[in-house]
Parts: structure tokens; sequence; C-alpha cells
């Protein structure tokens, strides 16, 4: 049986993903996604470098997934939070893993910093050559459309309490409406129609 290294950082990496949604960073251990992986903590140290690094490596992975996943181009922007709404909520771990990160570090620099703001920044052009009117407005768009979206799922219980809603999933279909409208509304804001 030969090794496979490919496998072993997708292992690793699918583990360190549940480990940290459910411990955060500094509640994580090491030999418990090992243990998962299938692999020895040295593959960790080798492949990832530690558990900080490693925790950084998750969260780009899992952003650059939800990039790939939805393009949020302001001329169909509802269909786009739709699309985002329904990414969260079959990937609650981003939510998870953005709030650990929030509590853990703050607003000091994180793990991949420079990588994560490029990503951001190349969002951001996008949003400016799809028709927002300047840098600044994309930049706000992009991190308002991001917040409309996580904070359903950032904390449940406050939709329930808001919501007064018992049955989970017909409240998540509410709020999915309520989002998606919210986004039609911002998009008519803010994106100009084209003449003719």
């Amino acid at each position: 049986m030969t090794y496979d290294a490919e496998a072993t950082r997708r292992r690793i990496l699918a583990a360190a993903t549940a480990e940290y949604a459910e411990h955060g960073l500094a509640g994580s251990r090491i030999d418990r996604i090992a243990t998962a992986a299938q692999a020895n903590k040295q593959a960790i140290y080798l492949y990832f470098g530690g558990k900080d690094k490693l925790f950084g490596t998750v969260v780009r992975a899992k952003l650059e997934e939800i990039c790939h996943a939805v393009s949020l181009d302001p001329r169909t922007l509802p269909e786009a939070v739709g699309q985002l709404f329904d990414w969260y909520q079959e990937h609650p771990e981003l939510v998870r893993l953005l709030m650990w990160e929030a509590l853990e570090v703050g607003d000091a620099p994180v793990e991949g910093e420079r990588e994560r703001r490029e990503s951001y920044v190349g969002h951001v052009e996008g949003l400016t050559a799809a028709g927002l009117r300047d840098r600044a407005t994309a930049q706000d768009w992009l991190f308002t459309v991001l917040g409309l979206v996580a904070w359903n799922f950032a904390a449940p219980q406050m939709r329930r309490l808001i919501l007064d809603e018992p049955d989970p999933d017909r409240a998540l279909a509410r709020r999915r409406a309520a989002v998606v409208e919210a986004a039609r509304a911002l998009a008519a804001a803010h994106v100009p129609v084209p003449a003719g």
C-alpha cells in the first residue's frame, strides 16, 4: 500500500474543519485532529506548520469554497444571495470558524491575512466592474451582503427568539425570503439601470 500525501492532507483538513468549528482554535487539539484524520501529528506539522497555521488554512479553504460556489454580481443580487444563504445553511462550519476567529483573534491580524485580503479585493473590483459606482461602495456593499446572510447562522437563538417561529425549517425559509427581498432592494438602490 502506497502513502498518498494528498489524501492525507484532505483528511487532515476535513478533521481540522470539524475540530475547529466545534472547539475553536484555543480549545482544539492536534491529537484529536490526527486521530480523526487517521494521520500522525507529525504529518500535521509537516504539511501545515502547526495549529495556528492549520486553522488559517481551514478558514481560507472554506472561504475559497464559498467563493467558487457563489458569484456576487450586483445585477443578479437576489438570486446570488439566495444561493449564498443556501450555501451557508449547508455549511454552517464557516460561520462557526469565523466566529471563533473573531473571539480568539479579535481585530489582530489573522493567519493568511494577505491572501484573504487579496481575495476580497478581487471581489470588490469585480463588483465595481459590474456596475457599483466606486470602490468604497463596493466594499460596503460586499460587507453588508455577507453580514445580511451570515447573521442568520451566527446567532440561531436570536432567530428563534425574534421570529417566534418554533419550526426551525420554516424560520429559515422565512429568513431566506426576507434576505432575498432585502438584496433586491439593495441592488435596486445601487445598481444603475442600463439605458435603452
